[in-house]
C-alpha cells in the first residue's frame, strides 16, 4: 500500500528558486542554492540562513573530500576551499544560451553535472563530468532538461531524469566505461507534474521531486510507487535526508512561474520524517 505523508515548513520563503539540497556534517548540516541569484545558502543550528554569492548561476553542490564544496555554477565548476576562498574552473563550454540545473557523484567520487538552455531547446543540454584532477568529460547531449542523478545501493545503476521525457530513466553503470544500457524506470502520468532533482534512500528506493506536482513520491528500485509525500506548494524542486540520523527528508522548493501574490510560503524549504533513513552525500574527490 501507497503510504501518503505531508511536509511541513521548514525554512521561510527564503529563495526565488530553492534547488540542490545536500546535508553534510562537514559543512554543518544543510545547504541548498538559491540557482537564479548565484548563491549558496546554509541553515545554521539556530534556523537562520546564511547567503552567499558564487556566481551568476549557483546550479549544484556537493562537499568535498578535502573540505569545502564543489559548486556547479552557469557555465561549468567552482571549488570551495575550506579557507572559504573559490576557485574557479576554466568554463566547460562558451555559449551564453546554456547554463548547469543538477548533479551529483557517483560513488567513485567524481561530480556529475548536466545543463540546460535557458529557453529550454529540446536536445541542446548534455551531461558532463568533472574528475579529481579538475578535468572535465563530456559524458553524453540530446538531453533538454539535465535534472537528479543517483545512484543505487551496489553503485552499478544510476538513476537519472530529463525532465522533458517526464521519466525516471536507469542506466548500467561501469566506474571505467560509465553509463549503458539506458532504460525507462518509471513514466509518470499527465496531472502530477515533472520529475525534478532525486536522491536514493539507505533501503535502495528513489525519492524524485515532482515540479509544478506539489508532492515527492518515492519509488521502488523497480519503478513501482511507494509513497507520497504532499506539499502545500506547487513548485517542488529537490530532496536529500539529512540530520544527525539521516531520517529527516528535506524538501525545496521554488516561486518560478508563480505570482507574487500567489503561494508566498513557495521557496521555503520543507521538511518530513518519512520512517526511513537516506545515505550520506558522497564527496567530490577533488
Amino acid at each position: 500500500m501507497t503510504f501518503v505523508t505531508k511536509a511541513e515548513q521548514f525554512t521561510g520563503p527564503a529563495a526565488f528558486h530553492a534547488e540542490g539540497p545536500v546535508w553534510s556534517p562537514s559543512w554543518g548540516g544543510l545547504r541548498f542554492v538559491d540557482m537564479f541569484a548565484g548563491d549558496v545558502l546554509s541553515v545554521r543550528p539556530d534556523g537562520s540562513i546564511a547567503r552567499r554569492h558564487v556566481d551568476t548561476i549557483a546550479a549544484a553542490l556537493r562537499p568535498r573530500r578535502s573540505g569545502g564544496a564543489v559548486i556547479a555554477v552557469e557555465r561549468g565548476f567552482v571549488l570551495a576551499e575550506p579557507d572559504g576562498s573559490l576557485i574557479t574552473l576554466p568554463e566547460v563550454w562558451s555559449d551564453t544560451a546554456l547554463r548547469m540545473n543538477e548533479g551529483g557523484c557517483d560513488p567513485q567520487g567524481r561530480f556529475y553535472c548536466g545543463s540546460i538552455a535557458y529557453d529550454q531547446a529540446p536536445g541542446a543540454a548534455s551531461l558532463y563530468r568533472l574528475d579529481a584532477d579538475r578535468s572535465v568529460s563530456f559524458v553524453f547531449g540530446d538531453v533538454t532538461i539535465s535534472n537528479g542523478l543517483d545512484w543505487n545501493l551496489d553503485g552499478d545503476i544510476a538513476y537519472y531524469v530529463d525532465s522533458k521525457t517526464r521519466r525516471i530513466d536507469a542506466f548500467d553503470y561501469d566506474a571505467e566505461k560509465g553509463f549503458s544500457g539506458r532504460r525507462p524506470l518509471v513514466a509518470l502520468p499527465d496531472g502530477v507534474g515533472s520529475p525534478d532533482g532525486l536522491t536514493v534512500d539507505a533501503d535502495g528506493y528513489i525519492w524524485v521531486a515532482l515540479y509544478a506536482g506539489s508532492a515527492v513520491h518515492r519509488y521502488t528500485p523497480t519503478g513501482v510507487l511507494d509513497g507520497v509525500v504532499e506539499l502545500p506548494v506547487t513548485q517542488v524542486t529537490a530532496c536529500t535526508f539529512g540530520g544527525a540520523g539521516l531520517d529527516e527528508l528535506f524538501i525545496t522548493t521554488s516561486r518560478e512561474n508563480l505570482p507574487d501574490d500567489v503561494q508566498p510560503e513557495a521557496g521555503s524549504v520543507y521538511r518530513c520524517i518519512p520512517g526511513v533513513r537516506g545515505r550520506a552525500a558522497v564527496p567530490f574527490a577533488g
